[in-house]
């Protein structure tokens, strides 16, 4: 069942199997505020049973572009089109997230971008990467990374 993630009330509906399910849906409802506040846009997720298709999309470019599987169970995913803007969002119970920005009318912004909930360790599959930290009121300490997309997807 689809669900419409509440930035008011934080809640960890559809995260519960994570070890940091508090701060996951603090972080997913971080990612609520931002396309509530910027686009008027609710952010509705979907589990992963039933977003298979948004799953594969982003795995198969991590896998292209850097060679990298992601080993958590993905819990949940959505994709949002703004502005000509291709959104894909996939939520792992480790309490990884994933997002794919991917621009249609051009190559301008592509690029796919990690956030570590608090209180995660960093997955070996992502080690090689440097995370810059950022605080936020819904997700406490948010550490962050991301690379160019350079395929066509």
């Amino acid at each position: 069942m689809a669900y419409e993630v509440d930035f008011a009330k934080v809640s960890t509906v559809g995260l519960e199997s994570s070890p940091v399910a508090a701060a996951l849906a603090g972080l997913r409802a971080n990612e609520a505020r931002y396309f509530k506040n910027k686009y008027g846009q609710a952010f509705v997720v979907e589990p992963a049973r039933k977003a298979k298709k948004l799953i594969d999309y982003v795995h198969r470019i991590l896998k292209q572009e850097r060679d990298i599987v992601i080993e958590s169970r993905p819990l949940e995913a959505t994709e949002l089109h703004v502005e000509n803007i291709r959104w894909t969002f996939v939520f792992y119970e480790s309490g990884l997230a994933i997002n794919v920005l991917y621009t249609l009318d051009d190559k301008k912004k592509r690029a796919v971008g990690f956030k570590l909930s608090d209180g995660m360790e960093v997955p070996p599959e992502l080690a090689s990467f440097k995370f810059a930290k950022q605080k936020s009121k819904l997700a406490g300490t948010i550490r962050g990374s991301y690379f160019v997309i350079k395929g066509e997807y």
